[in-house]
């Protein structure tokens, strides 16, 4: 099933929990709720992989991803 764009800020329980940079409205939305570049989130998630928990480890981010 394809992504819907239109429906921002509703992701489903996968989306919580990896980081999809091939999409820009997924990108954007995590850029949002990390407070970095959409930049730093792409080059974290070559460095470290998909994992949002990962991610946000390696960038230094307080932002919770639980919610």
């Amino acid at each position: 099933m394809a992504h819907d764009t239109t429906k921002a800020g509703t992701v489903n329980w996968v989306d919580r929990e990896r980081i999809d940079i091939e999409h820009e409205y997924a990108l954007r939305d995590w850029s949002k709720k990390l407070g970095v570049t959409h930049w730093e989130v792409k080059a974290a998630v070559r460095k470290v992989g998909p994992v949002a928990k990962d991610v946000a480890r390696a960038l230094g981010s307080n932002a919770r991803l639980d919610g």
